[in-house]
């Protein structure tokens, strides 16, 4: 009888205990699922940007140097600006692009600040910043090509019979779906410098690329024999322009901070210097 009843007292114990684990799992939970992305920066003290860095001159990579210091260019100097904003360390993760928006649309990391377009899909499966640069002139997305094509190649409608490339994930992927009637074959390259030296070895004949960013690589680069077709860009919706910041859905708060900051540093002109600064930068290097 004895055996029985601390059978059943003991039951009862580890009944209690799991109750109360349980209970305090819930708890913890909801303590959890309470606190926004905003919060949770601040209290860990270190905020994660994800960028692909081969996009001078918003971001890009100083061979000459090391570690996290080796990425540099204007989204590079708002990612610190932000973090130095919020009271904590930077902390930058390197990414191919298509890669850069999978992981803040699952929720990886904190944000990702890597030249980035509005696109509607992309408003979809994430928070979107309001634009925070707005290039000088409008430049903004055209076709690059070889120089001697310059007769042959003078807008979309020339390239039915010509091999494309583009960015995998990219503005300007969705350019060539939306806004190219026909072309002989499309390919997707991880980054965009990939793209230019595929036209540029013959392995395609037409990239589709922000403008500033090709007149960049040809500046800095006369030998490739390069050009962007003149008086051609793709069309683009002036109430979705802009450069933006993108961050998991539903962090409203860390989207109004980041809003906030954006009006700060816009008001200031502060990434216009910055952006200028690091095209020069970028020539210097070569890129």
């Amino acid at each position: 009888m004895m055996i029985k009843r601390r059978g059943i007292m003991g039951f009862v114990v580890v009944l209690a205990l799991s109750m109360l684990i349980s209970g305090c799992t819930a708890s913890a939970g909801v303590e959890k699922d309470a606190t926004n992305r905003l919060e949770e920066i601040k209290e860990r003290g270190y905020l994660e940007v994800v960028m692909e860095p081969y996009f001078a001159p918003y971001e890009f990579i100083d061979p000459s140097k090391d570690g996290m210091e080796q990425y540099v260019g204007s989204d590079v100097e708002f990612a610190k600006y932000i973090a130095d904003e919020l009271g904590v360390e930077l902390k930058i993760i390197p990414l191919e692009f298509s890669a850069v928006l999978s992981s803040v649309t699952e929720g990886k990391y904190d944000m990702a600040i890597s030249a980035l377009s509005f696109t509607p899909a992309r408003a979809e499966a994430m928070n979107m910043s309001k634009g925070y640069f707005f290039p000088e002139g409008g430049a903004g997305h055209g076709l690059l090509i070889r120089a001697e094509d310059k007769d042959s190649i003078k807008g979309p409608d020339d390239i039915s019979e010509k091999v494309i490339v583009a960015q995998s994930g990219s503005l300007q992927e969705m350019f060539v779906n939306d806004q190219v009637p026909g072309y002989k074959e499309f390919k997707r390259v991880s980054a965009t410098t990939d793209g230019f030296l595929m036209v540029q070895e013959n392995k395609a004949d037409v990239c589709a690329a922000s403008i500033p960013m090709a007149q960049l690589y040809i500046d800095a680069n006369p030998g490739a024999n390069l050009m962007v077709v003149d008086n051609f860009e793709f069309f683009m919706d002036e109430s979705t322009s802009g450069t933006r910041i993108g961050m998991p859905k539903g962090e409203d708060e860390l989207t109004e901070e980041m809003n906030r900051i954006i009006d700060k540093v816009m008001e200031s002109g502060e990434f216009d210097k910055w952006h200028m600064e690091f095209t020069e930068y970028a020539k210097s290097l070569g890129l």
